[in-house]
């Protein structure tokens, strides 16, 4: 059980990262960089459930989720939310080039406001959903055949962060990046404990997409004012 829990663990991890550098940094804008990219995505979403039912040979299951996980997953999300706009708020403008911030996402036509909404509407309902998906419902579960509890949810945060630090680099600079990585970290942390206490990844979910809606405002207001 450990040897399986370790070579999915393998073939995961990796795959973000990997995309991400080919399609942000090393090959951005090229067939080969978005092609590596979405290919890594497919990849991400596909092997935690194929090796659920072929591996493990897991049967579908809505899971139940114990009693005041969505009361913990909404307030822990509104508390964190605030922790991220009101360090907008203090810091963005002294550590974030908002120049250089805005002319990447110009690159990535994300200065205009119908397509940044649009994006955001797909971050906060779908890729949150996705994300704890992979990195809570199926990368916990790994982590802990290998480690105890604690030890899988500390483990599962770095891995759900080290993408995330990668794409940082291209927009930031390495001290913003470091510094919102530990944020990041702490979120996974907290979501990842959340899994365990409740057994479901909504409540999860649901303190993640609160949390993305503070991003994503944060950003539209560093582009857009």
């Amino acid at each position: 059980m450990k040897q399986k829990a370790l070579i999915s663990l393998l073939l995961l991890i990796p795959a973000p990262s990997v995309g991400v550098l080919f399609g942000m940094i090393l090959f951005p804008d090229t067939t080969i960089g978005q092609g590596v990219f979405i290919c890594s995505k497919i990849w991400m979403i596909a092997l935690p459930a194929l090796w659920f039912f072929l591996i493990e040979g897991g049967l579908p299951s809505l899971g139940k989720t114990k009693p005041g996980g969505f009361v913990v997953g909404l307030l822990s999300g509104l508390v964190i939310s605030a922790f991220v706009v009101g360090a907008a708020l203090l810091l963005s403008r002294q550590m974030i080039d908002g120049e250089f911030f805005k002319e990447m996402m110009a690159k990535v036509g994300l200065d205009r406001k119908g397509l940044y909404l649009g994006t955001a509407a797909y971050w906060i309902l779908v890729n949150s959903v996705l994300e704890e998906y992979v990195w809570r419902w199926f990368t916990v579960r790994q982590f802990e055949k290998l480690l105890s509890p604690m030890g899988g949810i500390i483990t599962s945060a770095m891995a759900f962060t080290l993408h995330h630090f990668v794409a940082m680099q291209v927009y930031f600079s390495p001290l913003v990046a470091w510094i919102c990585s530990l944020f990041i970290f702490a979120g996974g942390v907290w979501w990842s404990w959340m899994f365990v206490r409740y057994k479901t990844i909504w409540p999860g979910w649901l303190s993640h997409a609160l949390v993305d809606i503070a991003v994503f405002g944060t950003g539209y207001w560093l582009i857009f004012t």
